[in-house]
């Protein structure tokens, strides 16, 4: 087949998002976008709006600015590792299907690359089929259906439509479980066996949970799922829920009163870890391994450390290679010329 006639297949690899800099107005900017999205904040717009610029954004950012700039490399730790997993998923895609025309686009659904940006190459590029890659384990309606929202925002600008495959979410895979107990294995084998692990996610409002929200039972699967992986007792491991926002219930039990609460029952040594995030950021980078450290050591504990994650190791990004695979094999007969 030639390179002409090759079919036209577009992956996009999506993320949540990150600020274009360390900054107050680039953080400002970010928040305002992320957290006027309704998926997020399902508060009535007008008033929720009035109490972000009233009382968020002129105060907020500089705070997360500033915790950004102790997690800041040469890039955004989330985007510098989102365009590597990209490129590498690019490389072996492109080895393993030479009878397509494959491009891997890496996205967020905040701040740049955009999802908006991307859906416009796409309009320009015209590609057979878009297979949609949301990073997030397990699906949530916070984090994974904005992605959906913004594809379906973009379908009826289009005349000639792409046929379009989404990879809902991967919490209880092999692959990815075999990955997570890896990487726990890899850590320990360095810095030794804790008393507990404790199996940190990002939190959702208890009722967005309430209303159908599946994401915190996906959780719990993959926790258990992980901690069988690695031939955990009860007493030995933990689940908890971070990242809490604003003044209503969340899902529990919460990160920081967990860790409080062993640190004061005088338990010797953590490590956390999150397998809600394919790659490191603010939230694990500065929340799980600077604040809740010093947390746990002002109430008591003893050592206390985190465990990476999954980011550009090599069981992670076969892992990605697969479910893109379990796509791409589907299409070599329906996308052949």
């Amino acid at each position: 087949m030639t390179s002409a006639s090759k079919a036209k297949v577009t992956v996009i690899l999506a993320n949540l998002g990150t600020p274009d800099a360390p900054t107050v107005p680039a953080v400002r900017a970010f928040l305002k976008q992320f957290l006027s999205d309704q998926r997020v904040i399902e508060i009535p717009k007008p008033i929720w709006q009035l109490i972000l610029r009233l009382f968020i954004l002129p105060f907020r950012p500089k705070r997360v600015a500033h915790a950004y700039a102790s997690v800041w490399r040469q890039d955004s730790p989330m985007r510098e590792i989102l365009l590597q997993q990209a490129a590498s998923v690019q490389k072996h895609l492109t080895a393993q299907y030479p009878e397509f025309d494959l491009q891997v686009a890496p996205a967020m659904t905040y701040g740049n690359p955009g999802m908006q940006q991307v859906l416009a190459q796409l309009s320009e590029q015209q590609p057979d089929h878009v297979i949609l890659f949301p990073l997030f384990p397990q699906y949530s309606a916070t984090s994974t259906a904005p992605l959906y929202d913004a594809f379906a925002q973009w379908i009826p600008q289009q005349r000639s439509l792409p046929g379009i495959s989404i990879i809902r979410d991967y919490y209880q895979h092999p692959l990815f479980i075999q990955s997570l107990a890896q990487s726990v294995r890899d850590y320990q084998a360095v810095h030794g066996q804790p008393e507990k692990l404790l199996m940190s996610f990002h939190g959702i409002p208890q009722p967005y949970a309430d209303k159908g929200d599946p994401y915190a039972e996906r959780c719990r699967v993959t926790a258990k799922l992980l901690a069988e992986e690695l031939g955990l007792k009860a007493e030995q491991w933990a689940i908890s829920f971070q990242s809490r926002f604003g003044k209503q219930e969340w899902v529990k039990p919460y990160t920081d009163a967990l860790l409080t609460e062993w640190a004061e029952q005088g338990v010797k040594s953590v490590q956390v870890m999150s397998p809600a995030f394919s790659a490191d950021c603010l939230e694990t980078l500065e929340e799980l391994a600077v604040e809740n450290a010093a947390l746990f050591a002002e109430a008591g504990g003893g050592s206390y450390s985190y465990i990476p994650a999954l980011n550009t190791r090599a069981d992670h990004l076969q892992l990605l290679n697969a479910l893109l695979q379990a796509n791409l094999d589907g299409l070599k007969h329906t996308l052949a010329h």
